[in-house]
């Protein structure tokens, strides 16, 4: 009977411990990603920059690409990796700029594909989940490209807390 019942503590002690076999994440509609994508294009416009803007899901797949008509051609690639590597280091690409420089323990990150060093990139987050990431390529420096991102996020914010 003991044996039994020491049986019968392993099984319910296995059901207790088995990990969930799927999970649920949000996601940005394509609306959503759109929306923020004009956003970061009109604030860039407003300043006199010509820019790509960039928005990603939260795996770094570009869901909306815009290029302004005489934004540089190299602009539309770098957008794209700005945003990719927002998502990938959940960092600002000002911020992963100045952390993998070089010397820096984190230094050779930079050298993996798709990477971007240089600011315009930010993640997309509302309640704590990362939904996604904007690029922004083409202004004057990427402290110029990184206030267009942040303009493309302030407006889907409200529509983004949950």
């Amino acid at each position: 009977m003991r044996t039994l019942l020491v049986i019968a503590g392993f099984a319910s002690v296995a059901a207790v411990a088995q990990p969930a076999a799927t999970f649920s994440v949000k996601q940005l509609t394509p609306e959503t990603a759109l929306i923020a994508a004009k956003a970061a294009l009109e604030k860039c416009r407003a300043e006199g920059f010509q820019v790509a803007v960039a928005v990603t899901d939260r795996a770094g797949v570009t869901q909306v690409l815009l290029r302004d008509r005489f934004a540089g051609p190299h602009t539309v690639e770098m957008a794209t990796r700005k945003a990719y590597t927002a998502v990938s280091f959940r960092v600002s690409t000002l911020d992963f700029e100045r952390d993998t420089q070089a010397g820096k323990p984190s230094s050779g990150v930079r050298h993996l594909s798709n990477i971007a060093a240089v600011g315009g990139g930010r993640t997309i987050e509302a309640g704590g989940a990362l939904l996604g990431g904007i690029g922004v390529s083409g202004a004057p420096g990427g402290v110029n490209d990184d206030a267009c991102a942040a303009a493309g996020i302030k407006a889907i914010a409200d529509s983004l807390e949950f």
